[in-house]
């Protein structure tokens, strides 16, 4: 526990359904959920994590059952019957939060909605604990119709863009993403570049090949084909010769490969609502270069990195030796004091003691 809490926070974790919170992680939200809990539960504090079945067996987590529930034949005939995956979620969410409040806050002071789902902020006000909901993404039509009818429902955005994004509808202070800088330790650099995440249009890692073939710079790629038909058509035939994709690695081997990068590129054609894989590169030392694009360049300072206007490849071959040139102790030093775990966790306990300080009777 840190000097802000006299006693061990019982918290409620709720994941997204949509991945395992495990490793290799699906994305940044799985990646932040399982930094939050485990440092929590370091920290000495009691952690109930509802997660996707296959999470991590560290985290002892309680599955977020998606195959509990099928509609009946007749219900699934209607013609305005939603997909079969948004019923399963929509069930698995529903009991969770009539569980929560059949419990009348005996078990939790504090529920953490880090889910994309509605339901738990809708549901809030049913249960005897104050729920906060983390907004990772830009805004989504569900969560904001729920936020419009629970309005004193807490929310926190991981960026000051986030937090933009979601004003006036929401009202959120901001949390801003951490990343455990004793795991993403100090590399040597030197290597090729790198780009890492998930190979979708949004997140655009054809843009990095095509600024490291047009720099003269070698370049590896890292992560899973969450889009098959996007990397068939738009990546797959760039590869070969001076790039490669070396697949979805383990985070021992992902450190390895990031801590040998001379400079790593994001390339978000989204609004990025953070970027922890600029934070992972930054806290191995590595500096970043990276399209000015969402909250990119809250976390890509200029001690860090360089940012280029979105979209552009020429620039972002450009800024490739420019970032490549910069100190890594330097960059490593920005990570450290912006982006680490320590600091976001510090940040979450002590809104959690606030919350907890406020429990309310059940409606």
């Amino acid at each position: 526990m840190s000097p802000l809490t006299a006693r061990p926070l019982r918290v409620c974790l709720v994941a997204s359904s949509q991945h395992p919170i495990r490793e290799p992680f699906a994305g940044g939200l799985e990646s932040q959920t399982h930094y939050l809990a485990r440092e929590l539960r370091r920290r000495g504090h009691q952690v109930s994590l509802y997660a996707a079945p296959g999470s991590d067996p560290a985290l002892q987590a309680r599955e977020l059952t998606l195959d509990r529930f099928r509609p009946s034949a007749a219900a699934s005939a209607d013609v305005n019957a939603p997909p079969a995956r948004w019923m399963t979620e929509h069930h698995a969410y529903l009991s969770l939060m009539l569980d929560l409040a059949g419990a009348g806050g005996d078990e939790v002071d504090v529920v953490h909605n880090n889910s994309l789902h509605h339901l738990p902020v809708a549901m809030a006000r049913t249960l005897a604990v104050p729920v906060v909901t983390t907004l990772h993404t830009p805004p989504l039509p569900w969560l904001e119709s729920a936020f419009h009818l629970s309005p004193d429902t807490p929310a926190v955005a991981v960026s000051e863009t986030c937090r933009r994004m979601w004003a006036p509808r929401v009202r959120a202070s901001v949390v801003r993403n951490g990343v455990d800088t004793e795991r993403w330790r100090p590399g040597a650099g030197g290597g090729a570049a790198l780009w890492s995440g998930r190979m979708t249009p949004e997140k655009a890692p054809h843009d990095a090949i095509l600024a490291c073939r047009r720099a003269g710079v070698p370049l590896r790629l890292v992560g899973p084909v969450s889009d098959p038909a996007y990397y068939d058509a738009m990546v797959r035939p760039l590869l070969g010769g001076d790039v490669e994709h070396l697949g979805h690695l383990s985070h021992v081997e992902l450190v390895e490969v990031v801590g040998s990068a001379s400079v790593a590129l994001v390339t978000p054609r989204w609004e990025e609502p953070y970027g922890l894989v600029a934070a992972e590169a930054m806290a191995c030392g590595t500096p970043v270069a990276a399209y000015d694009r969402g909250a990119v360049a809250e976390v890509v300072t200029p001690a860090a990195g360089v940012v280029v206007p979105a979209d552009d490849v020429d620039a972002l071959a450009a800024a490739l030796p420019r970032a490549a040139a910069l100190p890594r102790d330097r960059v490593r030093a920005t990570a450290v004091r912006d982006c680490s775990l320590q600091r976001m966790v510090d940040e979450y306990e002590a809104l959690y003691l606030s919350l907890a300080a406020t429990r309310r009777p059940a409606a």
